[in-house]
């Protein structure tokens, strides 16, 4: 058997973060033939194509038969488990009915035939037909459910076959303490039965408002007749749809009846659309769009949802959650509503379950830019929050940060760090000895370093490397005050590179980013928050590691050029021995 696509998979497996989530395995013709559930998509995919003869004979042929995957990044392994359970539900892969074990999952079966029953149920097996709920991860809630559901609608429980049994034999207790409809006496037609099982798959799978509400009716209804036992009972079965829904964590299940979550995430180069499709309250399915090179992340947005729903590829649902503003949003909000024939809501969630639906489609939009990049889908995201937060056209790719230590008038330096996607490249620190400025300033000195650095750019942008490569930010260790020195001399130099500070509150943390004239809270902002941090951190150390470093070796020599006959590059040759 050929297996010359696995070098190709396993590259692209050792992409994969170490994150919770589910992954998708695909055939030549694109149709999912298995899906899995891993605490780190990266171990655990990487697996399938390592060390292949050591796999079991199903797991081989899986392996053989794939051609490429998809993951879909979550928050924990516990809401993996969920969307896999979900998913392997709606598309049946062929693998995972071979190598799945279902232990442990439970389901509700309505049964085949012209009066089904609906029964819980601990293994999958579809061989018999009927149709199946599930899996769910709690056989308590299942049995409760079934309960609920069986005396809400008040169907038959009993051993009893229909429609052979019309008739045969008086109804049994629970007729009479109604708790069943009675099918037994044969007064009930299949369409009446095949209406009332519907309702109750609605009531199962939806937990439904309207139903809801309209139980909580017959509730008051009998509460009001005195009728308290019979209040109680719908008390119970309200309670118990609420439970089955409670089971499921937001990334299967959401308060959405009709609705997708759009969500762009994008470096220089290239911007990555996520798309999540909720139905029915249930995530369907997760599509990842590469947008490439674009002028502006609302324009973006725009042309994706024009070109998608205007395509007729998507259907255009009753709402669309997106991440951001849109360009022309009214042209965009009319051309949905004319296309749909009724109003598509548009909205920004600024908090609650909807900004969590959002945040889980930009992890994943940054995910598919970070394969690309090598990097983290984490680092992609924090870069792209910190370009929305200082409002700048990009993500910086190529941040430089400095920064100034004095160990008194004697030992002035300036350091410079550079973090090229997220990380730091070292090969691209420089350190600055203070030449020009006279006594200690901060301001001059930072302004001094800066201007160096730029001024070096004209000589070696040929290499396009270190001081040939100019950058796309410039943060400062520093509040306001930095900025405003060093700001209008790159502007004079000629250069629109965008600068700011870092700004450390009392206990030397990083507190927020200083513009020229003010300051940008960051703390709640926890992906450029953490990026910051470890820039300014960076940034300090190496500074003051060559501080030190010059005034050690400054100090030693001064004492050693007192010596008679040792002079200083004698001095310097006594210490590099």
């Amino acid at each position: 058997m050929s297996m010359e696509h696995v070098p190709v998979l396993r590259e692209k497996a050792r992409k994969l973060p170490l994150e919770p989530g589910v992954y998708i395995m695909r055939d030549s013709s694109g149709e999912i033939i298995y899906i899995g559930k891993a605490k780190a998509l990266k171990n655990r995919v990487s697996g399938y194509f390592r060390s292949l003869e050591k796999h079991a004979p199903k797991v081989y042929k899986m392996v053989y038969y794939a051609r490429d995957f998809d993951t879909i990044v979550t928050s924990s392994e516990f809401e993996a488990l969920v969307l896999e359970c979900s998913m392997i539900k709606q598309h049946r892969p062929k693998y995972n009915i071979l190598l799945k074990d279902d232990k442990g999952y439970h389901y509700i079966k309505i049964g085949p035939g012209e009066y089904p029953r609906i029964t819980a149920e601990k293994q999958l097996d579809s061989a018999g037909g009927g149709k199946w709920l599930g899996p769910y991860t709690s056989s308590f809630v299942v049995n409760q459910t079934v309960d609920a559901v069986n005396k809400a609608f008040m169907l038959p429980d009993c051993n009893r076959r229909f429609p052979a049994d019309f008739g045969k034999g008086r109804p049994c207790l629970n007729f009479h303490i109604k708790q069943c409809m009675g099918l037994c006496r044969g007064r009930i037609s299949k369409e009446q039965y095949a209406d009332i099982i519907a309702e109750a798959e609605s009531f199962i799978t939806k937990g439904s408002a309207g139903t809801l509400v309209l139980m909580k009716e017959r509730m008051e209804a009998c509460s009001e007749a005195l009728d308290f036992e019979k209040a109680a009972f719908y008390r119970d079965r309200i309670s118990a749809v609420k439970r089955i829904s409670e089971q499921h964590q937001s990334v299967v299940f959401a308060n959405i009846e009709d609705g997708d979550v759009v969500a762009l995430a994008q470096n220089a180069k290239d911007c990555c659309v996520a798309l999540l499709k909720f139905r029915g309250k249930r995530l369907l399915d997760q599509q990842i769009f590469q947008l490439g090179e674009i002028e502006s992340l609302p324009a973006a947005r725009s042309d994706f949802l024009l070109s998608w729903y205007g395509s007729g590829r998507g259907e255009i649902p009753g709402e669309i959650l997106i991440d951001g503003e849109l360009e022309d949003e009214e042209l965009v909000r009319r051309y949905l509503r004319e296309e749909r024939g009724k109003k598509t809501e548009l909205r920004i969630p600024s908090r609650g379950e909807g900004l969590k639906l959002i945040k889980m489609a930009s992890q994943n939009a940054a995910q598919q830019i970070a394969v690309k990049l090598e990097r983290t889908g984490r680092e992609v995201a924090a870069l792209d929050e910190l370009c929305r937060l200082l409002g700048l056209k990009n993500p910086p790719a190529y941040i430089e940060a400095y920064d100034i230590s004095n160990y008194g008038e004697q030992t002035r330096v300036g350091g410079m760090v550079v973090f090229e996607n997220g990380r730091p490249l070292k090969s691209a620190y420089r350190s600055f000895n203070i030449k020009t400025v006279e006594g200690i300033d901060d301001y001059a000195s930072m302004r001094e370093i800066v201007g160096r650095r730029l001024s070096r750019y004209e000589e070696e942008k040929e290499t396009g490397q270190g001081f040939g490569r100019l950058p796309d930010l410039i943060l400062l260790d520093g509040a306001k005050g930095h900025v405003g020195a060093v700001e209008p001399m790159v502007r004079e130099m000629g250069f629109d590179i965008p600068v700011f500070g870092m700004v450390k509150d009392s206990a030397h943390r990083t507190r927020a980013i200083a513009e020229n004239g003010g300051e940008i809270a960051i703390a709640k902002n926890r992906g450029a928050f953490s990026l910051v941090t470890k820039i300014q951190d960076e940034v300090h150390r190496y500074s003051i590691t060559f501080m030190k470093k010059k005034h050690t070796k400054s100090s030693f020599e001064l004492r050693l050029t007192k010596i008679p006959g040792i002079g200083y590059k004698r001095a310097a040759a006594i210490l590099k021995h």
